[in-house]
Protein backbone atom coordinates (compact mmCIF):
# COMPACT_ATOMS: atom_id res chain seq x y z
CA UNK A 1 0.00 0.00 0.00
CA UNK A 2 2.89 2.36 0.69
CA UNK A 3 5.45 3.40 -1.87
CA UNK A 4 9.18 3.45 -1.15
CA UNK A 5 8.87 7.22 -0.62
CA UNK A 6 6.08 6.72 1.93
CA UNK A 7 8.11 4.15 3.85
CA UNK A 8 11.18 6.40 3.78
CA UNK A 9 9.21 9.40 5.07
CA UNK A 10 7.59 7.44 7.88
CA UNK A 11 10.92 5.90 8.83
CA UNK A 12 12.73 9.26 8.91
CA UNK A 13 9.98 10.83 11.04
CA UNK A 14 10.06 7.93 13.48
CA UNK A 15 13.86 7.54 13.67
CA UNK A 16 14.72 11.21 13.35
CA UNK A 17 12.83 12.60 16.31
CA UNK A 18 15.30 14.29 18.64
CA UNK A 19 18.35 13.71 16.43
CA UNK A 20 20.91 16.51 16.26
CA UNK A 21 22.28 18.01 13.06
CA UNK A 22 25.39 15.81 13.36
CA UNK A 23 23.30 12.67 13.89
CA UNK A 24 21.11 13.49 10.88
CA UNK A 25 24.28 13.99 8.80
CA UNK A 26 25.39 10.53 9.96
CA UNK A 27 22.02 9.11 8.79
CA UNK A 28 22.49 10.78 5.40
CA UNK A 29 25.96 9.23 5.09
CA UNK A 30 24.66 5.81 6.16
CA UNK A 31 21.80 5.71 3.65
CA UNK A 32 24.10 7.06 0.93
CA UNK A 33 26.48 4.16 1.60
CA UNK A 34 23.63 1.63 1.54
CA UNK A 35 22.25 3.13 -1.66
CA UNK A 36 25.69 2.73 -3.27
CA UNK A 37 25.96 -0.89 -2.05
CA UNK A 38 22.56 -1.84 -3.46
CA UNK A 39 23.45 -0.26 -6.81
CA UNK A 40 26.55 -2.46 -6.86
CA UNK A 41 24.39 -5.51 -6.12
CA UNK A 42 22.19 -4.58 -9.07
CA UNK A 43 25.13 -4.44 -11.45
CA UNK A 44 26.70 -7.70 -10.28
CA UNK A 45 24.93 -10.89 -11.30
CA UNK A 46 24.46 -13.47 -8.63
CA UNK A 47 22.13 -16.13 -7.41
CA UNK A 48 19.57 -15.04 -4.92
CA UNK A 49 18.01 -17.38 -2.43
CA UNK A 50 14.25 -17.84 -2.37
CA UNK A 51 13.93 -15.46 0.62
CA UNK A 52 16.26 -12.70 -0.57
CA UNK A 53 14.86 -9.26 -1.23
CA UNK A 54 14.74 -8.11 -4.85
CA UNK A 55 17.81 -5.86 -5.29
CA UNK A 56 15.84 -3.43 -7.48
CA UNK A 57 13.23 -2.97 -4.74
CA UNK A 58 15.91 -2.60 -2.12
CA UNK A 59 17.75 -0.03 -4.25
CA UNK A 60 14.52 1.94 -4.70
CA UNK A 61 14.01 1.96 -0.92
CA UNK A 62 17.52 3.23 -0.22
CA UNK A 63 17.22 5.93 -2.90
CA UNK A 64 13.99 7.11 -1.26
CA UNK A 65 15.53 7.03 2.23
CA UNK A 66 18.57 8.95 1.00
CA UNK A 67 16.33 11.64 -0.53
CA UNK A 68 14.24 11.92 2.64
CA UNK A 69 17.20 12.18 5.00
CA UNK A 70 18.74 14.83 2.72
CA UNK A 71 15.42 16.73 2.85
CA UNK A 72 15.40 16.53 6.67
CA UNK A 73 19.03 17.73 6.85
CA UNK A 74 18.29 20.63 4.47
CA UNK A 75 15.17 21.56 6.46
CA UNK A 76 17.11 21.59 9.74
CA UNK A 77 19.83 23.70 8.14
CA UNK A 78 17.35 26.17 6.60
CA UNK A 79 15.29 26.50 9.79
CA UNK A 80 18.31 26.47 12.12
CA UNK A 81 16.93 23.63 14.24
CA UNK A 82 19.41 22.05 16.67
CA UNK A 83 17.31 18.83 16.72
CA UNK A 84 14.72 17.36 14.37
CA UNK A 85 11.11 17.52 15.48
CA UNK A 86 8.56 15.77 13.22
CA UNK A 87 5.77 18.02 14.55
CA UNK A 88 7.55 21.12 13.26
CA UNK A 89 8.19 19.53 9.86
CA UNK A 90 5.24 20.94 7.91
CA UNK A 91 5.81 18.93 4.71
CA UNK A 92 6.51 15.68 6.57
CA UNK A 93 3.41 16.18 8.73
CA UNK A 94 1.26 16.78 5.64
CA UNK A 95 2.58 13.57 4.08
CA UNK A 96 1.91 11.67 7.32
CA UNK A 97 -1.69 12.95 7.46
CA UNK A 98 -2.18 12.00 3.80
CA UNK A 99 -0.84 8.47 4.41
CA UNK A 100 -3.06 8.12 7.48
CA UNK A 101 -6.12 9.20 5.49
CA UNK A 102 -5.22 6.72 2.71
CA UNK A 103 -4.80 3.96 5.28
CA UNK A 104 -8.15 4.72 6.94
CA UNK A 105 -9.84 4.82 3.52
CA UNK A 106 -8.29 1.50 2.56
CA UNK A 107 -9.39 -0.07 5.84
CA UNK A 108 -12.93 1.25 5.36
CA UNK A 109 -13.05 -0.08 1.78
CA UNK A 110 -11.77 -3.45 2.98
CA UNK A 111 -14.40 -3.61 5.76
CA UNK A 112 -17.17 -2.70 3.28
CA UNK A 113 -15.91 -5.33 0.84
CA UNK A 114 -15.89 -7.95 3.61
CA UNK A 115 -19.48 -7.05 4.59
CA UNK A 116 -20.58 -7.29 0.95
CA UNK A 117 -18.77 -10.59 0.51
CA UNK A 118 -20.39 -12.02 3.65
CA UNK A 119 -23.81 -10.81 2.52
CA UNK A 120 -23.22 -12.30 -0.93
CA UNK A 121 -22.31 -15.65 0.62
CA UNK A 122 -25.64 -15.65 2.45
CA UNK A 123 -27.61 -14.75 -0.68
CA UNK A 124 -28.76 -17.03 -3.42
CA UNK A 125 -28.87 -15.70 -6.92
CA UNK A 126 -31.08 -17.76 -9.18
CA UNK A 127 -32.03 -17.35 -12.79
CA UNK A 128 -35.34 -18.77 -13.98
CA UNK A 129 -36.76 -18.86 -17.46
CA UNK A 130 -40.51 -18.40 -17.31
CA UNK A 131 -43.04 -18.98 -20.04
CA UNK A 132 -44.55 -15.89 -21.65
CA UNK A 133 -47.84 -16.33 -19.80
CA UNK A 134 -46.20 -16.69 -16.39
CA UNK A 135 -43.86 -13.78 -17.13
CA UNK A 136 -46.80 -11.52 -18.06
CA UNK A 137 -48.65 -12.44 -14.86
CA UNK A 138 -45.52 -11.83 -12.81
CA UNK A 139 -45.02 -8.39 -14.40
CA UNK A 140 -48.68 -7.52 -13.78
CA UNK A 141 -48.42 -8.52 -10.10
CA UNK A 142 -45.20 -6.51 -9.77
CA UNK A 143 -46.78 -3.44 -11.41
CA UNK A 144 -49.85 -3.56 -9.13
CA UNK A 145 -47.71 -3.93 -5.99
CA UNK A 146 -45.04 -1.38 -7.03
CA UNK A 147 -42.26 -3.97 -7.06
CA UNK A 148 -39.71 -5.04 -9.60
CA UNK A 149 -40.58 -8.40 -11.22
CA UNK A 150 -37.69 -10.22 -9.48
CA UNK A 151 -38.92 -9.08 -6.05
CA UNK A 152 -42.23 -10.97 -6.32
CA UNK A 153 -40.66 -14.49 -6.47
CA UNK A 154 -38.28 -13.47 -3.66
CA UNK A 155 -41.24 -12.56 -1.43
CA UNK A 156 -43.00 -15.72 -2.52
CA UNK A 157 -39.93 -17.79 -1.55
CA UNK A 158 -39.86 -16.11 1.88
CA UNK A 159 -43.31 -17.56 2.59
CA UNK A 160 -42.87 -21.10 1.25
CA UNK A 161 -43.33 -23.94 3.72
CA UNK A 162 -42.41 -27.57 3.15
CA UNK A 163 -44.64 -30.33 4.45
CA UNK A 164 -43.32 -33.60 5.90
CA UNK A 165 -43.94 -35.28 2.55
CA UNK A 166 -41.89 -32.60 0.69
CA UNK A 167 -44.85 -30.69 -0.77
CA UNK A 168 -44.40 -26.93 -0.97
CA UNK A 169 -47.21 -24.62 0.13
CA UNK A 170 -47.63 -20.86 0.31
CA UNK A 171 -50.33 -19.17 2.34
CA UNK A 172 -52.22 -16.37 0.65
CA UNK A 173 -50.27 -13.09 0.85
CA UNK A 174 -50.09 -9.68 -0.76
CA UNK A 175 -46.70 -8.66 -2.18
CA UNK A 176 -45.35 -5.49 -0.55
Amino acid sequence: MWSADDVARASARRQGEGLSVVQVADKVAEVERRERETRQQLSSPGDRGPYDVDPADLAEQWVARHAEWRRVAALMDAQGWPVYSPERDVQGSAWARERDAQRKGALARRAAWQREWQDARDELKAQAWLSAGVGCRLRAIADRSGLRPEQVPAQLADRVCMDDDGALTVDTFTPR
